[in-house]
Order: structure tokens, then sequence, then C-alpha cells
């Protein structure tokens, strides 16, 4: 069958073709009807089976953290516990007052403690941050060098959260009567939460 022989093909009589003008437009028909199967329905099917298989990755990572996460649940639970231990210990040392009376007590008694004699305690006023208010305390005491390292050390184990600040250390003009002494100009800072109805 040449190309010319397909003008002469009569589509009321196809049952006459030769076989393969029959073969070429069978093989025509089924890729047409494979084009549109695929174009209309496959197509569709395709984008939304590779939907389901980000889905499904997703739920395998989602699933194998929160097993994960089953499977550490009392390590979890005792961590918590540690967590909310330490945080109460942190909440008695941020107290809702500023108590400075106690802070001064506190203060007086440790100096006491190392050696030194207080020539100063200034409370400044308080300095609002964002969950907490911060209070500055001028302090100006007088002694040796090593009782200011014992009277440092023993205000960072008071009960309630205390920093020093802004230290100067400097010495007297007549060493030999002051018996070797030095005086130490130090800002200390306390802290305590912001009550809701401030």
């Amino acid at each position: 069958m040449e190309l010319s022989d397909l003008n002469d093909l009569d589509f009321n009589n196809a049952g006459n073709w030769p076989i393969a003008a029959k073969i070429a437009t069978l093989v025509l028909i089924a890729a047409l009807v494979c084009g549109g199967v695929y174009y209309f329905d496959t197509q569709h099917q395709i984008v939304d089976l590779e939907k389901l298989h980000k889905s499904e990755r997703d739920l395998k990572n989602e699933f194998a953290g929160k097993q994960r996460k089953a499977a550490n649940l009392e390590a979890l639970r005792r961590q918590l516990a540690e967590m909310e231990e330490i945080l109460h210990d942190l909440l008695r040392q941020l107290p809702k007052t500023t108590k400075m009376d106690d802070l001064i007590v506190d203060t007086s008694q440790t100096g006491l403690a190392s050696g030194l004699e207080s020539d100063l305690f200034d409370p400044q006023g308080e300095v609002r941050k964002e969950f907490y208010v911060e209070v500055p305390v001028k302090i100006k005491v007088v002694g040796k060098y090593h009782e200011f390292g014992n009277f440092v050390s023993g205000l960072a184990v008071l009960p309630r959260i205390v920093t020093i600040h802004g230290i100067h250390i400097r010495g007297f003009d007549k060493v030999a009567e002051t018996g070797g002494n030095l005086t130490m100009e130090a800002v200390a800072k306390t802290y305590r939460y912001v009550e809701e109805d401030e």
C-alpha cells in the first residue's frame, strides 16, 4: 500500500481496507484513547499520588518523633520534675516584693562576717525590665583586699540573687594610718518579679 492509496479509502467500507490501513487506524485510535485517558484521568491521579507519598513521609516522620518521645516518656517526666524544682528554687531567689530591710540585714551581716566596715548602703530607684524589676544599691565598704573577696562570695550565696557591678577599689592617701585598708565602692543589684497588677 502506498501513500496515494490513502485517498481511495472509504470510511463507510472500512472492512475492505487493506491490512496495513486497518492496523494503522487501530493503532491511531488506541493512541488517542490512551492519551485521552491519561490526560483526563491518570494525570490527576499521579499528582494526587505524589501528594499522598509526601503526606505519608511527613506522617511517618511525625510518628517516629512521637514514638521517640513515648519511649523516653519517663525520662522526660523526670527531667520536667527536675526543671520544676530548679524553677521553684529560682522563684525563691526572686521574691515578689523587694524586702529591702532583709537585704540590708543580709548585706550588713555578710560584710561584718568578712571583717569589713560598711560606710554606705544607698538604695537607688527601681529599674523595670521585661518580667522583673532590678533594684540597684550603692555600697561602700572599708577593709582588706581578701576581705572584699569574702564579702562578694558571701553575697553570692545569699538566699536571693544579688549581683555586684562597677567594682572600684582604691587605697587611702595615708596607708600607714589606715592599717593597709582599702575602700571598695560598687553597685549591688537585687531583683524581684513584676507583679501582674503592676
